[in-house]
């Protein structure tokens, strides 16, 4: 009784770092969303399950077997649940660094209370070659890339499952989902190689009076 105890305010624990990536790491619109709430959802399902496991156990009058029918379902759910979480770690890299070396870590700007159609880049001194800014703007996310000719802009989501492409490999005018493997020209948006068949929306940037601007 004390394990199931101590595994249910463990899981409350677990589940706190668990909604920060669920908010601000998983891609929106993305096969790792609709992987990550089917995760959350089984995840309080076992949780309930234990919850009402451990209060039964205090009912002396409740069969001992019926609680641990009731106990095994909640473990059959925590595999699966597992399973998924697992599977956003190692297919979806959700939490992984797995950027090539020397590419710096990308940077996240979140912009508020904005309604133009040109805003203002600034900081770009800090974007060394082939690293990439994301740009939360009018609910778009739009990657800045330096690239080795020029400054570009992008949407941020791959056509294919909607990885974040900020989160991927800039290299020859040319970015990586980091899922599948996916490559587009930042330029054009054309689709280098797939699996993604369609291309990525691409923005203009226009350089004035010593200021770089972003058309929306």
């Amino acid at each position: 009784m004390y394990l199931e105890a101590g595994g249910i305010v463990s899981a409350l624990i677990a589940a706190i770092p668990g909604i920060v990536d669920y908010y601000t790491t998983v891609p929106p619109k993305s096969s790792a969303k609709e992987r990550a709430t089917k995760h959350g959802i089984l995840n309080i399902s076992m949780l309930f399950v234990f919850a009402i496991a451990l209060l039964l156990r205090r009912n002396e009058e409740i069969h001992f077997l019926f609680i641990l029918i009731l106990e095994g379902i909640g473990v059959i759910i925590l595999s699966i649940a597992g399973w998924l979480g697992g599977t956003l770690v190692s297919r979806n890299q959700i939490g992984i660094d797995h950027r090539y070396a020397n590419a710096g870590k990308w940077s996240e700007e979140i912009v508020k209370d904005f309604s133009g159609e040109t805003f203002e880049l600034k900081d770009l001194e800090k974007l060394k070659v082939n690293q990439m800014k994301l740009i939360h703007i009018h609910n778009k996310r739009i990657v800045i890339a330096r690239t080795e000719t020029d400054l570009v802009a992008f949407a941020d989501s791959c056509t294919h499952s909607g990885a974040s492409l900020a989160d991927g490999v800039l290299m020859c005018e040319t970015v990586q989902c980091p899922w599948h493997g996916s490559q587009f020209k930042v330029k054009t948006g054309s689709v280098v190689a797939g699996p993604a068949k369609e291309k990525i929306r691409t923005y203009e940037i226009k350089y004035d009076n010593g200021k770089y601007y972003l058309m929306l």
